[in-house]
């Protein structure tokens, strides 16, 4: 008897990981918008980020262009918060990002640039991806160091 309800236990558990994991933003299937890039200027060097095509993405197009300064947080991503809360409808549960991602994290309501790969989030939308070497750059932005973001024209 002990040994079936282990076994249905673990089915659960099975389950419920199966399900978080199909709620997880997979950025090779998100639509890329088209004909629009995100600028990011510090000082002298341009990066640029390709954008996804999702609710909370287009909000956060709304607040740009913004001059802000970054903050590190958790020595593996930078962040700034918006001028207002992003909207999360349609948005999935939660995200596992990566080296270069550009998130939004519902709860605390800040962008968070993520220049090490991170574990899933709860919370957590995907907005973009910085292109080619540009994250390298985007580390070593000092907290308080200015940047710009706009959309590239």
């Amino acid at each position: 008897m002990k040994s079936i309800q282990l076994y249905i236990l673990l089915l659960d558990v099975s389950f419920a990981l199966i399900s978080l994991e199909s709620r997880n933003e997979d950025p090779k299937t998100t639509p890329i918008m088209e004909n629009m890039k995100l600028k990011i200027t510090i000082g002298e060097d341009v990066l640029t980020a390709i954008l996804y095509d999702n609710p909370t993405t287009r909000d956060w197009i709304s607040t740009l262009p913004v001059t802000t300064t970054l903050e590190d947080h958790a020595g593996n991503e930078k962040i700034y918060y918006p001028q207002k809360k992003l909207t999360t409808d349609g948005a999935p549960s939660g995200y596992k990002p990566s080296k270069g991602d550009i998130t939004y994290y519902a709860p605390w309501g800040d962008i968070a640039i993520f220049y090490k790969d991170f574990n899933y989030a709860s919370g957590l939308i995907s907005l973009g991806k910085i292109e080619g070497n540009g994250i390298e750059k985007l580390m070593r932005v000092n907290n308080g160091e200015t940047i710009k973001l706009e959309l590239e024209e």
